[in-house]
């Protein structure tokens, strides 16, 4: 018959036993209130993070023509760009902003602006990049935000002048202006004159023109000349001296006025 041994639980004995489960009990809430606190500190600091002041910026080009576009633009030159650098959760922060215009492969800018939102009329052929640096003060708290550049990349100029026009109201080539492929053309000037030297019109706009008139009447057909000064956003400069020709006679459905080809005329529709 096996035999057990007994024991006898001492005052002594008690007393060992409660002292190391109150250890090990006091254990377990310090790890429960660590993981709780743990816990909490990143709940914080997500919501920090939430409510943290940011930028994005953006910009909207208005180009010679008028017409309006938002985002990084490629095309003729001039045009006019308005920078937003749209800050958000900025309440109780103090904020700086730096926009830094730099050409294509340089760090260092050739303007800068410290505005929150700016604008700056773009007149040199190349590749701008343009970047937001921002920084937001609360405290001893510091947050700064660099932001990826936004690119204007403007073409190398072109100016042409057709020869001839035909001011007659069929709607085509009814005004003599430049050809429309024109490119990057930041100063203009047009002079039109007769045959004995006398000024008859000029216009600064490339995008106007002449119709044709003196005075409010139609001068007779025949040749006349014009004078172009005009500048590139390359730096190229033009001088152009040529005929005009008034055709009109000239339609789009005979194509041919006077023996002279369509070849002569620019395709400019008023």
């Amino acid at each position: 018959m096996q035999k057990y041994k007994k024991y006898v639980i001492t005052p002594h004995l008690m007393c060992y036993l409660f002292s190391n489960f109150a250890q090990i009990y006091i254990i377990g809430m310090k790890i429960k209130i660590s993981i709780v606190l743990f816990l909490c500190i990143i709940t914080v600091n997500m919501s920090l993070a939430d409510i943290s002041p940011i930028v994005s910026p953006t910009v909207t080009i208005i180009d010679s023509e008028g017409k309006e576009t938002t985002g990084n633009y490629d095309g003729s030159a001039p045009v006019t760009a308005t920078f937003y650098a749209q800050p958000e959760n900025t309440d109780g922060w103090t904020t700086y902003y730096e926009w830094k215009f730099m050409a294509e492969n340089d760090t260092i800018p050739y303007l800068v602006r410290y505005e929150q939102d700016t604008k700056y009329t773009f007149t040199k052929s190349g590749t701008h990049n343009i970047v937001l640096y921002a920084k937001f003060t609360n405290g001893n708290n510091v947050i700064e935000q660099t932001s990826d550049p936004l690119t204007i990349t403007l073409s190398t100029s072109k100016l042409e002048m057709p020869n001839a026009f035909s001011p007659n109201g069929d709607g085509i080539n009814d005004i003599y202006k430049a050809k429309s492929n024109y490119q990057s053309i930041i100063d203009f000037h047009a002079y039109i004159f007769n045959r004995w030297g006398q000024k008859l019109y000029e216009w600064n706009d490339i995008n106007d023109g002449w119709n044709g008139k003196y005075n409010g009447k139609d001068v007779k057909d025949g040749v006349y000349f014009v004078l172009v000064k005009a500048t590139g956003a390359d730096g190229k400069k033009y001088s152009i001296k040529r005929d005009v020709n008034i055709l009109r006679g000239y339609t789009e459905s005979s194509g041919t006025s006077n023996n002279l080809s369509t070849s002569i005329l620019g395709t400019t529709k008023t």
